[in-house]
């Protein structure tokens, strides 16, 4: 993951930080997008100078900038979609937030909702016309993120400028101001103190003080309700993966600095619905202060947490009941006891405001209180289709068959390792190798292609990722990849958590639950033929318009896929603002795909 900075005296001393905001200015130099002044009755847009601006520099200096045929307005998606000469709409500037499956306001309007549940913190995707369709604009003054490993501690303020973490947080370290920038000290609710301290008491509570998470066999960790994000940055050095989630509620922003930090995050949230990853996934599932009541509905979210915990896996408990006498806590306290005791769940570490149990590996204690009428065993075999969308489940699942358990080898090992469930999808030894070797390849020539310093590459989303070879490909390289597999492909999600990778289920005919501006790479391999045809709402200018949303200024789109289709993406990519270079590559299936490398312009609203 590279070398780690280390602030030192500047997280406190106010000529550090302008030096550190000196070297990021240099380091972004070419990047770096000037602030913006306004908007006018009739705005347009314009390329942002190339280097900062001092905020009394006038309009008249930015009149050379290169001007762009698109317009401003708020456009919605009709039946018929037709793109005009122009370009894609810009959507008001007021709009550059805007995540389209969490509208606020939509949401609001819908009556049936289960809100006790919090299913209106769900994924909601409006109907089509109610989705807006033009191109989200980036904030005043947004800047090109800092580079990774700094920005683990430090952001622009101008690219996530709300005030509200800071306020209500600040004396539990999420996160302080410190001139234009956001510092993050790596605190939490129950970590106050630094997430490094909080991490080694958890090797300690898990190891009996002999060792830490890594030696406890923790290699992927679901951290739910994430805040910032910071106990999974402070996992990374112990080479531990951890997909981060929160909901698009009152700290709003949360993943969004968890994204711009350069953190792996999604919105996200444990309410009606299985979360979108397969079953038999993490050592560990974390909940520091994040709200969820896990004791309500016969502890249905709880058996959630069961389906998605490899056996012997942890679930790490630090809220008020585990250590509170006031109120209704003790009652609390004492219902999750009685729903992990039903579940075999063993309590192994209560101490300092934290409670960890581990799930069973043996099923004969969940078999006799399934027998007596204490627990539920769910029938079906969730294994076989993904987790999209599927309602929770108030059962758990018996791995009757031990054969179906496999001993996973270390985390350095486990990206080239053949596992199980690539046998169980059909996959041979010998294509699973031929794979690994195609997509280091390609990764190579890639890198050739889009001519930067790998350092300026942090969020990486593949759309498409199969067996995960594009992702153990850039695993030497300082990035975290999503790994997204559409439902309605073959299920190979498993193989990737097995692989010691993250991702998520997902259908491109939605916007996927993330911020605008979110990832500096997308790749898509051969995923727009896979939609063609598939529904009237579920276009190829749709699949464009929700990776401009979600790319940054200056990222990069990979796509590869048929000929004709390609043809199609490059009359269209101008008029989303995006450049094209075309190049050949070998196909390890077809002989040859075309690669269209597509940059977004910066441009800005003035």
């Amino acid at each position: 993951m590279g070398r780690w900075w280390s602030p030192v005296s500047a997280a406190v001393e106010p000529r550090s930080v302008q030096l550190l905001l000196l070297g990021v200015a240099l380091v972004a130099a070419s990047f770096y997008a000037g602030t913006l002044f306004g908007s006018s009755a009739s705005p347009a847009l314009v390329l942002p100078p190339s280097r900062p601006r001092s905020p009394d520099s006038s309009r008249s200096k930015v009149a050379d900038a290169p001007m762009f045929t698109n317009r401003v307005s708020l456009t919605y998606r009709m039946k018929q979609v037709t793109v005009p000469d122009h370009g894609v709409d810009v959507c008001p500037l007021k709009y550059n937030e805007y995540v389209p499956c969490h509208d606020a306001s939509y949401i609001r309007s819908l009556k049936n909702l289960d809100r006790s549940r919090h299913e209106d913190l769900e994924s909601i995707c409006p109907p089509r016309e109610k989705r807006l369709f033009c191109l989200v604009p980036p904030p005043i003054d947004y800047k090109i993120p800092i580079r990774w490993p700094t920005s683990r501690d430090y952001v622009w303020r101008s690219n996530v400028n709300h005030s509200h973490l800071a306020e209500v947080k600040g004396g539990q370290n999420w996160v302080h101001e410190k001139g234009e920038l956001w510092w993050f000290p790596g605190g939490g609710t129950h970590f106050k103190h630094g997430a490094s301290e909080y991490i080694e008491r958890l090797g300690n509570m898990t190891t009996n003080s002999t060792g830490d998470l890594r030696s406890a066999g923790v290699v992927q960790v679901l951290d739910v309700g994430c805040g910032v994000a910071s106990f999974s940055a402070y996992l990374l050095p112990l080479d531990i993966q951890t997909m981060s989630f929160a909901p698009k509620d009152g700290h709003e922003n949360q993943i969004q600095f968890a994204l711009e930090r350069g953190i792996g995050a999604m919105i996200s949230v444990l309410a009606t619905k299985q979360l979108p990853y397969p079953g038999n996934s993490f050592e560990m599932v974390h909940c520091s202060r994040c709200r969820v009541d896990w004791h309500e509905n016969d502890g249905i979210l709880l058996k959630e947490v069961d389906r998605l915990l490899r056996p012997n896996g942890y679930f790490v408990y630090s809220a008020p009941p585990a250590y509170r006498k006031d109120k209704d806590f003790p009652v609390i306290w004492e219902k999750l006891v009685n729903i992990t005791t039903a579940m075999c769940w063993k309590l192994i570490g209560k101490h300092v405001q934290t409670a960890i149990w581990v799930k069973p590996e043996d099923e004969s204690c969940r078999q006799k209180n399934a027998d007596m009428k204490l627990l539920n065993i769910c029938e079906s075999n969730e294994n076989v289709s993904p987790s999209w969308k599927i309602p929770l489940m108030n059962c758990v699942k018996l791995n009757k068959d031990k054969s179906d358990i496999q001993k996973l080898p270390s985390r350095s090992d486990r990206l080239s390792f053949y596992f199980k469930s690539l046998e169980m999808i059909g996959v041979t030894p010998e294509v699973f190798e031929k794979n690994n070797q195609f997509w280091k390849n390609q990764v190579h020539k890639y890198w050739s292609f889009l001519g930067v310093e790998k350092t300026t590459i942090r969020n990486v989303m593949d759309m498409n990722a199969n067996y995960g070879g594009f992702a153990a490909a850039l695993s030497n390289d300082p990035v975290w990849i999503m790994n997204i597999v559409p439902h309605t492909m073959t299920n190979t999600l498993p193989v990737i958590y097995d692989r010691g990778l993250l991702g998520s289920y997902h259908d491109w005919c939605e916007p996927f639950s993330t911020y605008p501006r979110s990832y500096d790479l997308l790749h898509a391999f051969h995923l727009f033929s896979h939609y063609e045809g598939h529904k009237e709402d579920c276009l190829l200018v749709d699949i464009m318009l929700e990776m401009d949303r979600i790319i940054r200024p200056q990222g990069f789109v990979i796509i590869r896929d048929q000929k004709s289709t390609l043809s199609r993406i490059i009359d269209l990519a101008p008029k989303f603002l995006w450049d094209v270079t075309t190049h050949i590559l070998e196909n390890e299936e077809s002989g040859t795909d075309q690669v269209l490398i597509c940059r977004k312009k910066f441009w800005a609203i003035v």
